[in-house]
């Protein structure tokens, strides 16, 4: 194969420099030093595969998309496959359902569990999604469920001196 020798004017490489060290996506920053490897120390994309620990025949795909594209060719292609189930609008619906009590929505429940929450939704969108998924959505949103937590109680103005008295162990 014809060795790619990528020119990098001064835009190019302060845009390719900015988006290594500022992006938190590992295969881009990877795909700016492959651009750089090649275009600022005119390494051959077979040095290039040995420093970055991949295909030879990668780096030469990324350097020919970049020469064709510029930055965007350093984006993720579309991948094939099932679109999603869980939707902006859906996860919008479900924090927003979840940050309602079950009583407010005139429910029989007053806490909610993933699988009140999973049947929930599916009645209001038509979207049955698996409790993993809501789980692992609502994490991302720093919602997490809990065990609840039942405290026992009474109207006895004496109760925690008695509960108290209750629980020491007796000497015999």
């Amino acid at each position: 194969m014809k060795p790619i020798k990528v020119e990098l004017k001064e835009d190019d490489l302060k845009a390719l420099e900015q988006l290594y060290h500022q992006t938190k996506d590992v295969r881009m920053r990877t795909r700016a030093q492959i651009i750089l490897l090649n275009g600022e120390q005119c390494l051959v994309a077979g040095a290039i595969a040995s420093i970055v620990r991949m295909n030879e025949v990668s780096v030469q795909r990324i350097l020919h998309r970049y020469q064709t594209q510029d930055i965007e060719g350093l984006k993720d292609e579309p991948r094939s496959g099932r679109p999603p189930k869980m939707t902006a609008a859906y996860l919008e619906k479900l924090i927003a359902t979840v940050r309602r009590r079950p009583r407010a929505l005139e429910l029989d429940y007053s806490v909610w569990t993933l699988d009140y929450l999973r049947d929930y939704m599916a009645e209001q969108t038509g979207i049955l999604l698996s409790r993993e998924t809501i789980r692992r959505h609502l994490k991302k949103a720093d919602i997490t469920f809990s065990r609840p937590q039942h405290k026992i109680s009474s109207p006895d103005p004496d109760y925690e001196v008695k509960k108290k008295r209750s629980k020491k162990p007796e000497n015999s």
